[in-house]
């Protein structure tokens, strides 16, 4: 993969790969690496995990976890192993496809199960010219899959965590079957009094709780932009800048 650059996540204790003119990675893995309640020793399946940024920033605040990625581009998988070793975060990654995970994954279940499916439908919007990065944000497989495969991967008790677009919770939503329950709900906002645009979804696998809609979290202070820089809150800059966790209301 040529054009490659080398970039910082929190604040610097990460260096990973990514493609210039492909897909790269924003906050959005960061948040969702913030969301996933893992302690150490626990084992983590990451689907799409394209350069790793997600997981390894969860390697990064959390200790001692068993790292595994499926990503479906083998030029992103390559990288995400690259990152891996050269930030120094044993991490498993194994390229395929969702639908048909290779045996070494169907063999395994997880604590944990993250994803950042793509974004798009593609019954509607542009397609991206670049095919890594159309791959990353326009679905090809359907969200029902995603979590079809997630679920199947996950132990019992095991905790699904995905991040999506305020707009499609309806669907994500639909695709929680019997197996998982307690499902949470974190709505994403730009800033104070804006609609969110993304959420952040947990669920439990065998999970028993009521369905909870939590509060909006801001990620900007101010009602609107008034100078320049991030201008995040000071909760999202411990998350973005220094690897802390999401806060997540009890």
């Amino acid at each position: 993969m040529e054009g490659l650059t080398c970039d910082q996540f929190l604040g610097g204790r990460l260096a990973l790969w990514q493609p210039g003119a492909g897909y790269r990675a924003g906050i959005d893995p960061v948040l969702l690496a913030a969301a996933v309640p893992a302690s150490p020793g626990q084992s983590v399946l990451e689907l799409g995990c394209g350069v790793g940024t997600a997981s390894l920033c969860l390697g990064a605040r959390v200790s001692g976890l068993r790292l595994s990625g499926l990503e479906l581009q083998e030029d992103y998988a390559a990288l995400a192993r690259r990152n891996a070793a050269e930030n120094g975060i044993a991490m498993q990654v194994l390229t395929g496809d969702l639908t048909d995970p290779p045996a070494a994954l169907r063999a395994q279940t997880f604590d944990h199960v993250l994803a950042n499916p793509p974004y798009f439908l593609r019954d509607r919007g542009t397609t991206a010219d670049n095919p890594g990065r159309e791959t990353a944000l326009g679905e090809a497989t359907p969200l029902a899959a995603w979590i079809d495969t997630a679920t199947r991967r996950l132990a019992p008790r095991g905790w699904l965590t995905v991040i999506q677009r305020a707009e499609r919770l309806p669907g994500l939503l639909a695709t929680l079957d019997s197996r998982l329950g307690g499902a949470e709900v974190l709505p994403l906002a730009p800033r104070t009094g804006r609609a969110a645009k993304l959420v952040i979804v947990r669920a439990r696998k065998g999970g028993r709780g009521a369905f909870r809609l939590l509060a909006p979290l801001t990620l900007h202070a101010g009602a609107r932009h008034m100078a320049d820089g991030d201008s995040y809150t000071d909760m999202l800059s411990a998350v973005l800048r220094r690897g802390a966790a999401l806060p997540w209301a009890c």
